[in-house]
């Protein structure tokens, strides 16, 4: 395990891959989400599985939880993450599905769709767990914090929802989606209060005034 930095690891390493290409289960899925907390737009999931080696480790040296990633480091690192990988997925589930399922329902969904053709014998994930899929799993407290594979996972997560949210910023100009990506912010809190709520809009979500 990498040093200690404000009681978590500085920098995710391969200890719990480790664990499970021990026991012989080689394709090993580490999973995470993003835009879970938004007032707009999809959630997103990603599952990324690293070649059982420690060349993964030195070649993505620099990917770490995506929210401690400035937006060009993760724009940067995203396509080495697709080709270290044995393979990766990315999967979203629509703010229609969130407001039908929940939330949570909904993440499960995404992540499902990302795992989809990937063959994963195993799953890591940020303190998910998926009781619908049927495979070894170990939901870790700050999994982005320790596990490379996931940590790489929240990183495709976090820059393909940013392009969709990008995409939809087009089709909705006056919220803002490019720049906020969804979330509360108070400039998409302000434009809310104006412009009321579109399709793409979290019916479900209470929004916060301006």
């Amino acid at each position: 395990m990498t040093p200690l930095h404000d009681g978590w690891p500085e920098f995710p390493d391969l200890t719990f891959e480790e664990e499970f290409w021990r026991n012989g289960l080689r394709r090993v899925a580490g999973i995470d989400e993003a835009g879970r907390g938004a007032l707009a737009g999809p959630v997103c999931a990603a599952a990324v599985i690293l070649p059982p080696d420690s060349a993964a480790a030195q070649a993505l040296s620099g990917v770490r939880d995506s929210k401690q990633m400035t937006p060009a480091e993760r724009e940067a690192w995203a396509p080495r993450i697709r080709e270290t990988a044995l393979a990766w997925g990315v999967g979203f589930a629509s703010a229609e599905e969130i407001d039908a399922l929940g939330i949570l329902a909904a993440t499960r969904l995404a992540a499902a769709r990302a795992l989809e053709g990937l063959a994963a014998e195993a799953l890591l994930t940020d303190y998910l767990l998926l009781p619908e899929i049927a495979l070894p799993q170990t939901a870790l407290v700050k999994g982005d914090r320790r596990s490379l594979s996931v940590a790489a996972a929240s990183v495709l997560a976090k820059t393909a929802r940013d392009d969709r949210m990008r995409e939809l910023d087009g089709r909705y100009p006056v919220y803002g989606f490019a720049r906020h990506k969804g979330y509360g912010t108070p400039a998409h809190r302000s434009a809310l209060a104006r412009w009321g709520r579109c399709e793409i809009h979290r019916k479900t979500f209470t929004i916060p005034p301006p």
